[in-house]
């Protein structure tokens, strides 16, 4: 096997994780067109879905696209819909090797476009860098998979587990740093979602706030069964920054709901209610679990409330993935283990 296939698919990877959290409905992809050794055109899923990184790497590189090895991080599409399909034009351009990182799970086109490239001559390398492109497009595979986004939860507190003061003091309980890292990821999910509670209580913004990244903020969901939220809240008047998708349903159906409108990667930032909710729920996937060096004691708020089984074996367990430290603070990622 060429020895480069993985510098320059990892190059590839990079493409598309720039894009996370902006093309919903579709996956994020990253395509580069190789030739000699080097790098002659390079595209990526664009805003919204389209157009896609195959098409875009084969316009930029014209006629030198023949000959030329494909690294793509996503199978080639192969059916017709809103756009002619991927794997035909890659043919077109003569493109004579793709080396692929993970096969579609959609079942209009897992394997089919793979196929099709092989019956037109075509060298195809499987399953290089597949981990961390599976791990990129688990929004996408959610959907298909469980017919709901992909679901992280936020949470910001104490060692001890309080997101308030008794007195709901609430703001700046993490530092800078860990702000800004909520912010970032802000920009890597399709949606982000609250309560009402916390709408009426804060007024938040919730949209992406780092320079240079205001325009990647999520459409803003509010869970509100009673329809209080308030026409002069920043939200409402910020609906040219991003839209505002109030839902008067519960989380499952609320779930199926988004992903119905091609939302496919949720963060949830709410207070303890609407983080229990999610939680008893089972549906959710991933905790970021922002942590300060500050011990708030048992009149605090907590992160989650009650309602949880009082049998050990019925709880859910979660893995750790990663510790990040920022600044005075600890960020933990953690991962939901599947039920055994």
């Amino acid at each position: 096997m060429n020895t480069s296939h993985p510098n320059f698919m990892r190059i590839a990877l990079r493409l598309a994780a720039h894009n996370l959290g902006q093309t919903w409905p579709n996956p994020t992809v990253g395509a580069i067109l190789v030739k000699d050794g080097q790098i002659i055109a390079e595209g990526i899923t664009a805003k919204g879905g389209r157009p896609h990184a195959e098409t875009q790497a084969i316009e930029q590189a014209g006629d030198n696209a023949k000959g030329a090895t494909l690294y793509v991080t996503l199978e080639p599409c192969s059916h017709h819909g809103q756009t002619p399909p991927c794997a035909e034009a890659i043919i077109k351009a003569g493109i004579t090797h793709v080396v692929v990182a993970c096969t579609d799970p959609n079942p209009l086109i897992s394997g089919a476009g793979i196929a099709l490239l092989k019956k037109a001559g075509i060298t195809v390398t499987e399953k290089m860098g597949e981990g961390e492109a599976l791990d990129l497009n688990r929004g996408f595979i959610s959907v298909i998979t469980k017919k709901r986004p992909y679901v992280a939860l936020k949470l910001a507190t104490s060692l001890d587990g309080k997101i308030a003061t008794r007195s709901s003091q609430s703001q700046w309980i993490t530092s800078e740093p860990s702000r800004l890292r909520g912010h970032l990821l802000r920009s890597q999910y399709d949606a982000i979602a609250t309560g009402i509670g916390t709408v009426l209580a804060d007024d938040p913004l919730l949209t992406c706030r780092i320079e240079g990244l205001e325009d990647r903020s999520p459409v803003r969901v509010v869970f509100d069964r009673q329809g209080r939220l308030p026409e002069n809240s920043k939200l409402m008047k910020t609906q040219d920054k991003a839209p505002v998708w109030p839902t008067k349903n519960g989380v499952e159906e609320s779930l199926h709901e988004l992903a119905g409108r091609g939302i496919t990667r949720l963060l949830v930032e709410a207070g303890t209610k609407l983080s229990t909710a999610f939680l008893q729920s089972g549906q959710v996937d991933r905790i970021y679990w922002f942590r300060a060096p500050v011990l708030i004691g048992n009149d605090g708020q907590g992160a989650a409330g009650e309602g949880f089984s009082s049998e050990l074996t019925q709880l859910a367990r979660w893995k750790t993935v990663e510790h990040i430290t920022l600044g005075s603070d600890t960020l933990s990622i953690l991962e939901c283990l599947p039920v055994s």
